[in-house]
């Protein structure tokens, strides 16, 4: 079967980077590369598993179209091109140019026109033809049996393939045609159509099911309501404008050639300079997968014609249309291209293996003769707590790294590893890993503790480039230009049949292992300098980050006790609230269906019960959108809905909280062991995995209650939780200087009752509970950059009502607004903001010409000296507290942290000691603050009642 896809170029690509906007990907250069991954990723998507035989890209031109002629302001609403998409067009074009796959084009018209025309050309010659764009206009393209409609999959749901029949469905009408009728009477707010005012969705398909179309309305205006027809005599041009607006072309000046839009032979060679400045690992080991699989293909068909399609000179390729295009440089991009040759194949590089009592006490010597040398664990397995070591590696001399095997029986295990015990617990040598919180951990579990001076290259890195990629092999292939050994060439992919390290030959292990060592000192060699020239940064690395490792390894080491007893006995409670709930929804729905279905959620309450469908979206199997956001927008109206959300709050509670936690308690300790990682977010703030423990809810009743099964190790212990009161609007007083709030704090008020106070002109003793809450929710609001719209929704007050409250809050604090001004202009100069312990977070769309970019911009602005400074004081406050801690010999442990609070498995005995040592850590981790900080502790037997 002749199968044409043809793809709405800008439609995918402004989707792929908005998909990234709150993470997006930014290479080594500083490139957003966002949108080109993403559409390379949906092209990969498509040819992988649709199989097409041809396929093009329509790509809308700079210049106005035929509909800008009578209506100049169509589309004139829209931002203008975020820049990172400006950057991204010609990246994108090349590697299509590459594939090679046809681009269209055509002055005058949009991409919509050119896809629509084509489309039905291709139709009548046979072709299945499938238009893949997000845009709900192109449905009334559907006009033939092979035509079809491609939605790509969004925000979790399917691939949604339309035919004719799931468009009349869909927009409840009786033809394809009268989709731009509905277009034309309800208008489109994203291509500025303006339609007719007051004609909404029902309104539209009532008059078009008895007049068919526009024209028919208008021609039958004595037969509709008064209202109506005063809304469609007043906006009759508009409906008629609209209605042009809205129709697509079908006549647009391409042609569809079968042989130009054919899948060509991917470019490998030139594709990869481009691919490798883009940085792009995963991607780029795809698209050769694909690349060589073609080629086999090729060679299997047509052995002649393949080898004339190679014989293409390596920096020339022959494009769509036969003639020879130079691909060497490209005018359009933005840097040169590279190639990452350097590998372990083609590198010098002298690696030993070291198996003898000889050569283990020659390297010893070495060792103990080098200043500083980088090293790696090789074990089992991830976990630290149940992997075992397969071996060492050490390096003081780039290209040069020894290889240090270690049998599988403990004691001769701890008999090696007691050699080099002297050297991790000397402090006269400099240890350097990557991620050596891990190594910390491994050796740990064989008694030995790794002594200060270390350093971290995964850590280095993130302080001087805190948004991306940590990991060794994007560092290396980064800044070292050097692809590292893939461990899944050594042990194979995850999955059952996966291989330990146990089971790799010496050879292999030896040059993987070495390499890990090498290419760590190596990265350290990079990074000391670039991060000792910034002295904010160095200081905050070696203040802060660094100390923090020792830490935070012995606090995942020491786990926290878990009530296995108790999570069972809650899991009968939940299951029984399951079960009620369960049988109050089917008494309301009238019928039995799968509560955890949301294609049968949605036919219950939107076919079977009625309920009003509010918006337009749908899935791949035609079903309604139940997600929590549009299902919140129902629930106060109809009580079903709110079952079907407390039932989903309850059962996510018993799966993810109440049936997970036990079966992640660690044989071997009996505990729980959470990792916490430090280089993950901009801001600083920890983040805890495996399990997050940080996201266990606390705002509902049954939430907290998982919080009792977090419990002290003995009868002799008790859990005590610590944590900053109101930490973030401390700082924001600090930091800001606004002598109101200052006041607040200085006099021990409370906040929220104070800025009530302020904001409705009262006294504080006449602030009403409603009056509080308004406040505090606009407090926190304002340090997060909310605006008059969210703030509206949080308070359930109109819009105009948030935005006066909002500007009467600035007014009592003008001390913040000059702040936040000032932070925002401070870093549209200097392309950054900074913590109080000298954090940087880069901000590169402070100036871009997209105002939802920008504001998000300048929100992350305002927010991270706060957020950031508040997770610099806990972190300053941990080491602080842990140093204390082993000074003073306690056996009480650091256990938890959860943002602004740290949780303790304590000896009762110790209690006294420990709460004061916590208390002056905590208060004056940050001692040059002009705002008091207040710190809460309290105790119990178990996490909920000590929080």
């Amino acid at each position: 079967m002749k199968k044409l896809f043809l793809l709405d170029a800008y439609a995918l690509i402004y989707r792929a980077h908005y998909a990234l906007i709150s993470r997006p990907l930014i290479n080594s250069k500083g490139v957003n590369t966002s949108a080109i991954y993403g559409f390379m990723n949906t092209l990969l998507d498509i040819l992988q598993k649709e199989q097409p035989t041809h396929l093009a890209v329509a790509f809308d031109l700079d210049t106005p179209t035929f509909r800008h002629e009578f209506f100049p302001d169509y589309k004139g609403h829209r931002e203008a091109q975020p820049e990172d998409i400006t950057i991204a067009i010609p990246f994108i074009k090349q590697i299509l140019s590459l594939f090679p796959i046809a681009q269209i084009s055509a002055e005058g018209y949009e991409a919509d026109d050119v896809v629509g025309t084509v489309a039905l050309q291709a139709a009548a010659e046979g072709f299945e033809v499938y238009m893949m764009t997000p845009d709900k206009d192109y449905g009334q393209l559907l006009i033939s049996e092979k035509l079809f409609l491609y939605k790509p999959a969004h925000f979790g749901n399917g691939i949604d393939v339309l035919g004719a029949a799931d468009i009349l469905k869909k927009w409840r009408i009786a033809r394809v045609e009268q989709v731009v009728d509905m277009l034309a009477l309800q208008g489109d707010v994203s291509d500025n159509i303006p339609g007719v005012k007051g004609i909404g969705e029902k309104t539209a398909q009532t008059l078009l099911e008895s007049y068919g179309s526009v024209e028919g309305i208008y021609e039958n205006l004595d037969k509709v309501s008064k209202r109506q027809r005063e809304m469609l005599e007043t906006n009759r041009e508009n409906a008629f404008l609209s209605k042009r607006l809205a129709q697509i072309a079908l006549d647009a000046p391409v042609k569809f050639d079968e042989n130009a839009f054919a899948i060509g032979q991917i470019q490998e060679k030139q594709l990869l300079p481009i691919l490798n400045e883009l940085e792009f690992r995963s991607l780029t080991e795809k698209i050769i997968k694909l690349a060589r699989n073609q080629a086999k293909a090729n060679n299997r068909n047509d052995k002649n014609n393949a080898e004339n399609s190679n014989s293409v000179p390596e920096n020339q390729q022959v494009d769509l249309f036969g003639n020879v295009v130079d691909t060497a440089v490209a005018a359009d991009f933005t840097g040169p291209h590279r190639i990452v040759r350097k590998n372990i194949e083609n590198t010098p590089h002298t690696y030993h293996c070291i198996s003898t009592n000889a050569e283990i006490n020659a390297l010893l010597t070495q060792l103990k003769a080098a200043k500083e040398w980088a090293f790696d664990t090789e074990t089992t397995g991830l976990d630290t707590h149940t992997a075992e070591l397969v071996g060492l590696s050490f390096c003081f001399k780039a290209g040069e790294a020894y290889y240090v095997p270690i049998p599988e029986d403990r004691a001769a295990a701890q008999a090696i590893l007691e050699q080099f015990r002297p050297l991790w617990e000397s402090a006269e040598h400099t240890k350097i890993g990557q991620n050596i919180k891990y190594d910390m951990q491994m050796l740990l579990q064989y008694g030995i503790r790794l002594a200060p001076p270390m350093q971290d290259t995964m850590l280095m890195h993130y302080v001087l480039e805190p948004e991306r990629r940590h990991n060794m092999d994007y560092l290396a292939e980064t800044y070292l230009e050097y692809a590292p050994v893939s461990i899944d060439t050594l042990i194979g992919k995850r999955g059952k049949h996966q291989l330990t390290m146990r089971d790799v030959p010496m050879a292999k292990i030896t040059e993987y292992a070495a390499e890990d060592a090498d290419i760590t000192y190596q990265l350290y060699l990079h990074f000391l300098p670039i991060l000792q020239a910034l002295p904010e940064q160095w200081k905050l690395y070696t203040d802060i980050e660094m100390p923090l490792v020792p830490v935070l390894a012995e606090m995942e080491n020491n786990g926290v006790k878990i009530d296995v007893p108790f999570l069972s006995e809650y899991k009968n409670i939940l299951a029984k609230d399951i079960k009620e709930l369960e049988d109050r929804i089917y008494e309301k729905a009238g019928v039995r269906f799968n509560l955890n279905s949301p294609l049968q959620v949605g036919q219950v309450l939107f076919d079977k019960l009625e309920i009003p469908y509010r918006w337009q979206k749908t899935t791949k199997n035609k079903q309604y959108s139940t997600d929590e956001e549009k299902m919140n927008e129902l629930a106060e109206e109809y009580p079903i809905i709110g079952d079907i959300l407390e039932y989903r709050q309850v059962a996510k509670l018993q799966s993810t909280y109440v049936e997970a936690l036990p079966a992640l308690v660690n044989e071997k300790t009996g505990r729980i062991h959470s990792s916490f990682t430090q280089a993950l977010t901009a801001t600083g703030r920890l983040s805890s995995q495996n399990p997050n423990l940080q996201n266990i809810p606390i705002r509902s009743a049954r939430g907290r209650e998982i919080r009792k099964a977090f419990v002290a190790q003995t009868a002799e212990h008790c859990i005590l939780a610590a944590d900053y009161s109101q930490i973030e609007l401390r700082l924001v007083a600090a930091l800001s200087g606004d002598e109101a709030m200052l006041d607040a704090f200085q006099k021990g008020l409370d906040i929220h009752t104070a800025t009530a106070a302020r904001i409705y002109a009262v006294p504080l003793e006449e602030v009403t509970k409603q009056q509080r809450y308004a406040a505090k929710t606009v407090n926190f609001s304002i340090i997060y950059g909310a605006g008059a719209t969210n703030l509206s929704r949080q308070l359930d007050i109109k819009r105009a009502e948030a935005a006066q409250l909002i500007e009467q809050y600035f007014l009592q604090y003008t001390g913040l607004k000059t702040y936040m001004e000032k932070v925002v202009a401070d870093a549209r100069k200097d392309g950054f903001v900074s913590t109080l312990g000298g954090r940087r977070r880069y901000l590169r769309d402070l100036d871009s010409r997209n105002s939802l970019t920008r504001s998000h911009a300048e929100r992350n602005a305002v927010n991270t000296p706060i957020q950031g400074t508040a997770a610099d004081m806990i972190k300053i406050a941990m080491i602080n507290i842990f140093a204390e801690m082993k000074r003073l010999g306690l056996k009480s442990k650091l256990i938890l942290q959860v943002h602004d609070e740290l949780v303790f498995d304590a000896l009762t005995d110790e209690l006294p000691q420990l709460r004061a040592l916590i208390l002056d850590a905590m208060r004056n981790a940050l001692p040059q603050l002009n705002v008091p900080i207040e710190v809460g502790i309290d105790v119990g037997d178990n996490w909920l009642e000590a929080h």
